[in-house]
């Protein structure tokens, strides 16, 4: 399968099938320049968040409009993963245009009651008003024009990473993950592979919690990914250092650091 080009990754907006916009790619904590995981897809007018990590709302509204979310997918319950779901409660709730109907969000187990106690406010009904919790569990499902396939990945708690097709063209996303070769699998001939690189290419790396640059492009050369977005980057390592372990993972196709606001549109 040949794999696209930079340049067809960034074709005009109007013509692409799927557009992928990186609201958040900062890992464990918001940095300077970028909250935490976040993604949105669009496609058919039809707007996903994979993840709502914590300072990734304000960076939205850059880009869609405050009530446009259809859809959120939460990869697991991790306060980098999820925690904007609590003020955007507050959004669809209290707007002086609300309160809105209720979005679906495909979470790991008991993401309801915990977001709930993080959100702090027991004298309220809780976030079901808001939002419409379904569990996530191994396998393929739908959600608007796309289909979302969930796979667990190796972190200390539940976590699923993410196949989301559309159109003939997919997009994966590792979530948090040590070596994984379900995320091989995920990432099968996928146009675009998010995948997480948190720590920098050192001996004796902590098994299944997080990826290395290098382990990152090694996952995608294993699943011939197209070209592969190195995302969740610690503010406390130095973002070249991780490309240029990245280098050294025997993947043939572009690779590239996740950025805050970059744009990918697949046609």
């Amino acid at each position: 399968m040949p794999r696209p080009s930079r340049d067809a990754l960034r074709r005009n907006e109007q013509e692409a099938a799927v557009k992928l916009t990186i609201i958040g790619c900062s890992g464990s904590f918001p940095g300077p320049d970028s909250p935490s995981s976040c993604y949105l897809l669009e496609a058919e007018g039809f707007r996903m968040l994979v993840d709502f990590g914590n300072g990734a709302l304000g960076a939205l509204q850059r880009h869609i409009g405050l009530y446009d979310v259809d859809a959120i997918c939460l990869s697991h319950l991790h306060a980098d993963h999820c925690l904007d779901l609590c003020p955007y409660h507050v959004v669809r709730t209290y707007s002086p245009q609300g309160p809105f109907g209720r979005i679906p969000v495909h979470a790991p187990a008991d993401a309801s009651r915990r977001l709930a106690a993080a959100y702090g406010m027991p004298e309220e009904p809780g976030l079901e008003t808001a939002f419409d919790f379904s569990r996530l569990s191994p396998g393929v499902f739908e959600v608007g024009p796309f289909e979302v396939t969930a796979a667990r990945v190796n972190h200390p708690v539940e976590t699923y990473g993410f196949r989301i097709s559309y159109g003939g063209r997919s997009i994966a996303y590792s979530a948090d993950t040590g070596e994984s070769a379900e995320l091989v699998t995920l990432a099968k001939d996928a146009d675009v592979l998010l995948c997480e690189a948190s720590f920098l290419d050192v001996p004796d790396l902590q098994p299944d919690l997080h990826l290395s640059g290098r382990q990152a492009a090694e996952h995608a050369a294993q699943a011939e990914a197209g070209t592969l977005v190195l995302t969740h980057l610690v503010p406390w390592y130095d973002r070249n250092r991780i490309l240029d372990d990245a280098s050294r993972g025997g993947f043939g196709g572009t690779i590239e650091l996740a950025r805050s606001g970059a744009v990918y549109d697949l046609g």
